[in-house]
């Protein structure tokens, strides 16, 4: 029983300080991120456009 309840509280402590550590970002990064997922996004469609675009130049 007792080390059950010693193990319990090891796996606790081992996942209060796991999560504590993580890094926390402010607002202000969180929204430059999203900006900066949205504009690799807008990236990657022009690409495909341009791909499909080319795509169908060559088949003509």
């Amino acid at each position: 029983m007792r080390k059950s309840l010693f193990m319990f509280l090891f796996c606790l402590m081992t996942i209060g300080i796991a999560l504590s550590c993580r890094e926390e970002k402010s607002t202000g990064e969180k929204i430059e991120e999203g900006v900066e997922d949205i504009g690799d996004g807008i990236e990657d469609g022009a690409e495909e456009v341009e791909d499909a675009v080319e795509d169908v130049a060559d088949d003509h």
